[in-house]
């Protein structure tokens, strides 16, 4: 609580004290993040509601386009500023939330970069926010480590180890256990400011940079507010402008359509663009859901040759080089399965195709979830990669039209679709809701994308009056309630007495609510973030 905290003026924190966490919430580092808050919070929500506009007229049936005003920044000849050695090669990322044993096995695991997750892997607990914080302040000074007893093993980082990149929340999130003048602070700068305070220092002494992700980002003008933050905060610190380099998560549809004007506002201190393809279906669902020209059939029938998927990548990767930016690929969900060699050798060569197929289009590097899928995207990488990257592939043979990325993709409703999203939707909820956000669910490790993608998707069933599955049954709201009834037999059943001990209650509440109610909520996780 607060009386245990040494806090600025006007601010309370609500997030128990333990021992570790005052030297994370210092007088100096609190007064440093909010003052950032202070400073930008109000653009922040201005943007937010700029969203709840443009989503009206997208309700109205206007679609996504390239925006006239930035015509000549997409038409200029500008490219980003360079950036350090140490990123220059990025051909296989790993990512996972920021538990200690998570962040070793990470680094240790011979990928080029490990992105530590504040966000969608990351149940944000008070504790596994702040312990997050601790452990990455000693994986920068390489003295991170984990003793586990019950399993007679010791955890510490070998001599190489990947380059760390950090991912805080988006901009929708609020930090509730902190206030600032009685309104909650922005999770997205108390997550930047924590990280940035404590560790940019050492950082520059190992000669590399303060390396971030920046998810969910829907308007070049969000990007902007990122800059102007990174621009004050190197200032306040007397660190050099241009330490800061962010690599943009381009998953959602409208940035898509904003590509350029993006890497331009962040030219100064811009990794590149990636693709996050789960978070991008869902996106493309959630805004083109009261559209009744468009149907999405089951996610399982959406990858990413799906023509509205492959013009979108295929866009980043044009678009980024032509700025001298990396352009990533996107995530490898399959995780090695153990006591079925057919089963994991079908998965593996699942990952092994779709690693193919993106350093052949250009991409300069992937991302995996798993330390067992290394191996497997280096090896292709490695193939038809021979240099440090590919900025070099201009792609100038695309050419891609708003159309293009707003082609329905072709398929089918099914009842298996149907009972798999609301499966694996509550199954992650209820993960997330007991503090675990990176969930192996069917040898699929899942974040919150995936419950997302599940609950959209069936409120867009639930509300088409053309979402006819294949048997020819109609998907409606008497019909979900009677599958998400069964599963929670099933769940009993599976649990047994241990059932009383899971959240999987609420967690069927939150997921019957949110797919069920008269309008699509933004996002899942904030009406769930009340419940932890």
């Amino acid at each position: 609580m607060s009386e245990n905290y040494r806090v600025p003026e006007g601010v309370k924190i609500t997030g128990s004290f333990q021992p570790g966490f005052d030297n994370i919430l210092t007088p100096e580092a609190l007064e440093f993040v909010v003052g950032l808050h202070r400073k930008f919070n109000a653009r922040r929500k201005d943007l937010l509601q700029a969203r709840v506009e443009r989503q009206k007229t997208l309700d109205q049936g206007v679609l996504p386009d390239f925006l006239p005003e930035t015509k000549s920044i997409r038409d200029g000849k500008w490219t980003v500023a360079p950036c350090p050695a140490d990123i220059q090669d990025r051909r296989v990322e790993i990512t996972g939330p920021v538990d200690r044993k998570m962040i070793i096995n990470a680094l240790n695991s011979g990928a080029k970069v490990f992105m530590a997750d504040l966000e969608d892997a990351n149940s944000p607990t008070w504790e596994n926010n702040i312990e997050g914080q601790i452990n990455l302040i000693d994986a920068n000074l390489k003295t991170i480590s984990l003793e586990d007893k019950a399993r007679g093993k010791s955890y510490q980082l070998n001599d190489e180890t990947a380059v760390l990149f950090v991912r805080p929340r988006g901009w929708h999130m609020e930090e509730k256990n902190v206030t600032v003048d009685g309104e909650p602070m922005s999770a997205s700068i108390w997550d930047f400011g924590l990280y940035f305070f404590h560790n940019v220092a050492i950082r520059l002494k190992n000669d590399s940079g303060l390396y971030l992700y920046l998810p969910k980002m829907e308007h070049h003008l969000e990007a902007r507010l990122w800059n102007d933050i990174f621009i004050l905060a190197q200032s306040q610190l007397n660190v050099p402008l241009g330490t800061i380099k962010g690599t943009v998560l381009i998953e959602t549809i409208m940035a898509t359509f904003q590509l350029n004007e993006i890497l331009f506002e962040l030219r100064d201190h811009s990794a590149g663009l990636n693709c996050g393809r789960w978070d991008y279906l869902f996106s493309y669902i959630k805004r083109l859901v009261n559209n009744t020209e468009f149907l999405i059939p089951d996610r399982a029938q959406v990858g990413m040759t799906s023509p509205f998927m492959k013009a979108y990548t295929e866009l980043v990767i044009q678009t980024c080089h032509k700025r001298e930016a990396f352009a990533m690929g996107g995530m490898a969900a399959q995780i090695p399965i153990k006591g079925d060699d057919a089963a994991n050798n079908i998965a593996l060569e699942k990952v092994r195709a779709d690693k193919e197929r993106e350093a052949k289009a250009g991409h300069d590097g992937t991302w995996v979830a798993h330390p067992g899928l290394v191996a497997v995207a280096l090896g292709e990488f490695n193939k038809y990669m021979p240099t440090p990257n590919q900025i070099h592939v201009k792609r100038e043979d695309v050419s891609v039209t708003a159309s293009d990325l707003l082609e329905i993709p072709k398929g089918t409703i099914t009842l298996e679709g149907l009972k798999t999203n609301i499966d694996v939707g509550i199954r992650y909820m209820e993960a997330w809701l007991r503090g675990n956000g990176c969930v192996p669910i069917n040898n699929l490790m899942e974040d919150a994308a995936t419950a997302e993608i599940s609950r959209t998707q069936v409120w867009q069933w639930v509300n088409h009056p053309k979402a006819i599955m294949t048997d020819g049954t109609k998907v409606t709201k008497e019909l979900v309630e009677k599958l998400i009834d069964e599963q929670k037999v099933a769940y009993k059943q599976q649990y047994g007495a241990d059932y009383a001990n899971t959240k999987f209650d609420l967690a069927i509440e939150l997921f019957a609510k949110m797919s069920l109610s008269e309008k699509l909520e933004e996002f899942l996780t904030l009406e769930a973030y009340k419940f932890i």
